[in-house]
């Protein structure tokens, strides 16, 4: 008999093993709230459950929400929606940039933010089974870097994904660099964002690293995350990074929810990934979607 033990995820409902994620939305919010997107807040639980709906609807079994704390990621709402609909739903620990948060809200120190990433990691009711770290354009700042070594400590005790928010798809090697040094393997860290960086020179050089390449929001078809975002994965995928390549919607304003005005989560597996699924044939668009997320969001180190 084996002792080696099927990968785990860590949704908001408990355990499972990550092969049942199924088809999955990697990158995306049911809920968020911020300052900066003010009267577009994402709080409205009969609208959540409606689109996790349609997400159904169109084939989608599970959400990665990366919401952290202090931006309304309402863990007891995910955890009701998850059973009324059937979706697993994996929650965010971790924090935002910091002008997501009131000034009072951004001073803790590393021991107090990783004490605060371990608890809802661990949690017996409610688990998160990610961690979300934002940084900035270009650059890290040292509230950036805090929430990274924080991140690193709860990543190598609890082999949860670090998941992080590039600021405009920038400063990919930067977080890679700081990480490593903490000892975070590449394959431990999810780079998001990408596709608003849409520079393939740039982007084989992260894929080089090993870590997880996040394409989201593919929404704005003015914009280069849509109309450059096939050539990006074809390249990817011809160089040999299809292992490593996910998808999300990253819907976080309630005018883009497609029970609202927006493409929503549907538009995803409906519109972006048949796509994908004509361009890279249909065996690529089943481990970007459903192979690589079992991959990404499991539990390591266990």
């Amino acid at each position: 008999m084996s002792d080696v033990k099927e990968p785990t995820a860590r949704t908001i409902l408990g355990d499972l093993p990550s092969s049942r994620l199924g088809l999955a939305n990697s990158h995306d919010h049911v809920f968020f709230a911020s300052p900066l997107l003010p009267q577009q807040e994402l709080d409205d639980e009969l609208l959540g459950e409606q689109e996790l709906a349609a997400f159904t609807a169109a084939g989608g079994q599970s959400v990665v929400q990366w919401t952290p704390a202090g931006l309304g990621r309402r863990r007891t709402a995910l955890a009701r929606l998850s059973r009324r609909t059937g979706v697993h739903i994996l929650s965010a620990t971790g924090r935002h940039r910091a002008v997501h948060y009131p000034e009072d809200a951004r001073y803790q120190t590393e021991d107090a933010l990783t004490a605060r990433f371990l608890a809802d990691l661990k949690a017996k009711s409610l688990p998160c089974g990610l961690i979300k770290i934002g940084t900035g354009f270009h650059h890290l700042d040292d509230f950036e870097r805090l929430s990274l070594h924080a991140a690193a400590h709860a990543q190598l005790a609890t082999g949860a994904p670090i998941a992080v928010h590039l600021e405009l798809g920038t400063a990919g090697q930067l977080v890679l660099a700081e990480l490593a040094q903490l000892g975070v393997p590449a394959e431990g860290i999810v780079l998001g964002h990408l596709g608003r960086n849409p520079d393939s020179g740039y982007l084989t050089e992260l894929a080089q690293s090993g870590a997880w390449l996040c394409f989201d929001g593919p929404s704005r078809t003015n914009h280069a995350t849509d109309w450059r975002l096939f050539s990006v994965l074809e390249e990817l995928a011809s160089a040999g990074h299809l292992p490593q390549l996910l998808l999300g919607g990253d819907t976080t304003t309630a005018a883009a929810r497609s029970v609202t005005s927006g493409p929503g989560m549907p538009a995803l597996l409906s519109v972006t990934g048949q796509r994908i699924a004509r361009l890279l044939g249909t065996e690529a668009w089943q481990k970007i979607s459903v192979g690589n997320p079992s991959r990404a969001f499991a539990l390591r180190n266990r």
